[in-house]
């Protein structure tokens, strides 16, 4: 896994490019999803996130709660993660949690 991935990850997030966001975490989520780690978890965890925010640009909120507690459900093993990665970690959840605020203010 390389930062790359991380990195297109947050400035799809910014850019409100839900979908995109998600393909980014999928290329180095997909290969690995078959592990038994808590770190493939939390990647999926992400996953979902930017999944839910699609859903709540398409009107689809119902959807979008339902496919954001799996990611709250993951959420919580980025503490138990040891990685190169942590940190960046640390910044994918703050701002996953800075645009649920903002949705649901819009919602």
């Amino acid at each position: 896994m390389t930062n790359s991935y991380i990195d297109e990850f947050l400035k799809c997030l910014d850019e409100e490019r839900f979908y995109d966001a998600h393909e980014a975490l999928e290329a180095i989520w997909f290969p690995r999803r078959f592990e038994k780690s808590d770190e493939t978890n939390l990647l999926k965890g992400y996953i979902n996130a930017a999944v839910s925010f699609e859903l709540i640009k398409r009107g689809r909120e119902d959807s979008a709660q339902k496919v954001y507690n799996n990611y709250l459900k993951y959420k919580t093993l980025r503490l138990k993660v040891d990685s190169a990665y942590s940190n960046r970690y640390e910044e994918i959840e703050k701002r996953i949690e800075k645009l649920k605020q903002e949705v649901s203010s819009d919602v």
